[in-house]
């Protein structure tokens, strides 16, 4: 059992407000999986410098689900980090490209830089919510 936003994710219908996520094609079951969801374009991705965010880290394994609880409605967006080595940052190859994997809720596509908040942006009202995030590798 995966514990996520201080919820165990059980069998059990999702209760509402509530948003699970499942997150797919990590390369490797090393390190931890990061997840962080915030409502604040403004700090996006790097949510973890809003206070309100919802934040939780849950080991690498071949089914990662991921649910956040008590999840006011409104916008949000989620980043996702496979932090393959477990040193609570992300590695970056000659000083920019990402090592490790990455994901953002919609799938945002990465270009030149993370994706943009509009790309990434959800809404969630009060009703559960399912989604899947694929992992993505620059190397």
């Amino acid at each position: 059992m995966l514990l996520a936003g201080g919820a165990a994710f059980a069998a059990s219908p999702a209760e509402a407000n509530t948003i699970t996520v499942t997150v797919t094609d990590l390369r490797s079951h090393d390190g931890v999986v990061r997840a962080c969801m915030t409502r604040v374009e403004a700090i996006f991705p790097r949510c973890i410098r809003d206070p309100k965010s919802h934040r939780t880290v849950v080991p690498a394994s071949s089914r990662v689900v991921i649910r956040f609880d008590n999840v006011e409605p409104g916008e949000y967006a989620i980043a996702l980090l496979h932090d393959e080595n477990d040193n609570g940052k992300a590695d970056r190859t000659l000083g920019m490209m990402p090592r490790e994997g990455y994901g953002f809720s919609r799938d945002a596509k990465v270009r030149m830089g993370p994706p943009e908040w509009r790309d990434s942006v959800f809404h969630h009202a009060r009703d559960p919510q399912v989604m899947t995030i694929r992992m993505r590798y620059f190397i």
